[in-house]
């Protein structure tokens, strides 16, 4: 598509194509005259850029025109962007013209996502927002479309090797003759996508997981346990779920497509192997890993080392009084069974979230005697009104249906500044209460305890703000509402042989408790292998400084150390649910593929430490 500034036409009059084409031309020649000054002028005021690697070889917001100019002008001779042009038509809604676009740098090519609004004195229009990513490196693009690999020898071929004897050497080999560039440590969803990227991109990796199986983190989780996000948001890379996939999976389907996936996309994965400790030499710039695997003690020198265990650390298991006499069985939601082996007992939950509804649900639908005990307030939002309001647009069957792909979809959610997400959210969560008034009117009138996070945001923010304290009902609310599922309020003080005594002095008899008490930061998980120097090091993974409840501040605009270079040279984080592990398993392998081929990755904004925990 030619681009050209010349002829000028009034923003009033021109289409949305010809605003996003106008600002983009004006904008390359901007940078292709390294003029900063004129680049920045092109954006508002109060403006966000938003770069996934292509220029920062970070994952950084820079917010406002100082802000702006300081990234380009560090990086913009490095980086030579060109080749700025829409994908598709623009559009406008709102008075806001919006636009999906791709573009090249000197060592790959991007794609992205721009919003423009006219200046109200002058008319002119300027970027509100802009997404740019990098999508693939040049020389090193993945075998795909016209250029997947063939498969068949046509003709005589030196290696009379099958594929799967080619594949029996390899996996071999893998580990012992020959070393992985990178250890992936955490096989569920995050170190499985992100091991299928690795693989496309011929990065020599391994991903290790305790669990015989892969997809066993789901299987052996309880027997009730469900997908609560839509099918639409949960593709895996390059694999959609087929069309007949129902949309909310259940746990041991779930885990069988992991298995599946696995298998069927390569990964080398090296399951009932558990990671027991990682150093970092400074001078060779590489790792000595030990592992057990299946009962054999291995040393691996990875150069780079992933932690993909989630988006959650260790489980948060209390230290109360009285565990050491308590006569029952206590354990923490992440190793809870299901309801089976329990019934004719009481159970008590502590706590009042996803887990904890959970549990509860499965718990009374067999029956059995359950109290929640809810310390503080939680945020619920019925699965209906979240698919049709707050993901509809985007993932869903309709949404498919009016031509929105996944990719699509992802580059718009992920083109919305953290800074201002939250007033997107607001009236969608405003609409929620509204429409389910009668609903939440229950709820309170049964005792529990609602909140709509710090500033009435909603579920998105919360778990992009701490990643707790939120659940979405699938059920279980109006079995509280009606009293099947118990309800109790406090701290707990201490347990007994056969109860929880809260601070009130309530006494709940118990013969179960499940501590359905969340997780901490994974960091954690770093102190256990590496050292709690590391750890502190890195400091706290998740949040973004929003100095909401337990996402304390300063601002810093992106997830901390996700998906990302940290302060600790040669270590990574990643998870998150499967739209994050999708999405971001792209970045991060782009970011591994370009250490491994030597190209020069200059970080512009790496993270700053505030928090260890």
């Amino acid at each position: 598509m030619t681009q050209t500034l010349e002829p000028e036409v009034a923003t009033s009059t021109a289409s949305p194509q010809d605003r996003a084409q106008r600002w983009l031309a004006r904008f390359e020649a901007a940078l292709a005259a390294r003029d900063v000054a004129a680049a920045t002028g092109l954006f508002a005021t109060d403006s966000f850029w938003r770069d996934l690697v292509s220029f920062t070889w970070n994952i950084k917001t820079v917010e406002g025109r100082e802000q702006i100019a300081d990234m380009l002008g560090s990086r913009l001779a490095d980086t030579d962007p060109s080749g700025f042009a829409t994908s598709e038509p623009a559009t406008e809604d709102g008075g806001v013209v919006s636009a999906f676009i791709e573009f090249e740098t000197a060592t790959g090519r991007g794609c992205g996502h721009l919003r423009l609004r006219a200046d109200a004195d002058t008319g002119e229009d300027q970027a509100w927002t802009l997404l740019t990513s990098l999508q693939e490196l040049k020389g090193h693009e993945e075998s795909q479309g016209f250029d997947r690999p063939r498969g068949a020898v046509h003709g005589s071929d030196p290696d009379t090797r099958s594929w799967a004897e080619k594949k029996a050497d390899e996996d071999a080999s893998l580990g012992r003759t020959r070393q992985p560039f990178v250890l992936v440590v955490g096989g569920g969803q995050g170190g499985i996508a992100l091991g299928a990227r690795l693989r496309q991109l011929g990065v020599p990796a391994i991903v290790i997981d305790r669990h015989e199986r892969p997809g066993d983190q789901w299987r052996k989780r309880y027997k009730s346990l469900c997908l609560h996000d839509p099918v639409w948001y949960d593709h895996l890379p390059y694999l959609p779920f087929p069309p007949n996939w129902p949309v909310f999976a259940p746990k041991d389907k779930i885990g069988d497509w992991l298995e599946f996936y696995t298998k069927v996309m390569e990964v080398p994965y090296w399951s009932k192997t558990t990671c027991l400790s990682a150093n970092y030499d400074e001078v060779a710039g590489a790792w000595t890993v030990e592992v057990d695997r299946d009962g054999e003690r291995l040393t691996l020198y990875p150069q780079q080392l992933v932690l993909a265990t989630g988006m959650s650390g260790k489980a948060n298991v209390p230290d109360f009084p009285g565990q050491d006499v308590f006569a029952g069985d206590q354990h923490h939601s992440s190793r809870h069974p299901g309801p089976d082996g329990y019934v004719g007992k009481k159970v008590v939950v502590i706590g009042a979230n996803n887990s904890a509804h959970d549990i509860c649900k499965a718990l009374v639908d067999n029956g059995i005697d359950t109290t929640m005990v809810q310390r503080s307030s939680t945020h619920i939002v019925k699965s209906d009104s979240l698919m049709e309001i707050g993901l509809g647009a985007l993932y869903s069957e309709q949404a498919v249906a009016d031509g929105m792909t996944t990719k699509k979809a992802d580059l718009t959610f992920a083109s919305l500044p953290y800074r201002i997400m939250h007033e997107f959210q607001i009236p969608l969560y405003d609409q929620i209460r509204e429409r389910d008034k009668d609903f939440y009117d229950r709820l309170e009138a049964a005792g529990f305890d609602l909140d709509f996070g710090d500033d009435d945001s909603g579920l998105f923010m919360k778990y992009l703000r701490r990643g707790s304290g939120y659940y979405i009902d699938v059920g279980a609310c109006e079995l509280v509402a009606d009293g099947t599922i118990k309800l109790a309020h406090g701290d707990v003080d201490h347990l007994t042989e056969n109860s929880v005594v809260l601070a009130d002095g309530t006494e709940l008899p118990a013969d179960v408790v499940v501590y359905a008490t969340g997780y901490g930061s994974m960091n954690g998980w770093a102190a256990d292998l590496m050292g709690q120097e590391v750890a502190d090091r890195v400091g706290k993974v998740w949040g973004l400084g929003s100095d909401t409840t337990k996402d304390p501040g300063p601002w810093e605009g992106e997830q901390r150390n996700m998906w990302k270079p940290t302060q600790q040279p040669g270590l990574w984080f990643h998870g998150g649910n499967l739209h994050q592990s999708r999405h971001y398993s792209l970045y991060l392998a782009l970011q591994l593929k370009a250490r491994l081929e030597g190209i020069p990755t200059p970080v512009y904004g790496l993270q700053e430490v505030h928090h260890l925990r």
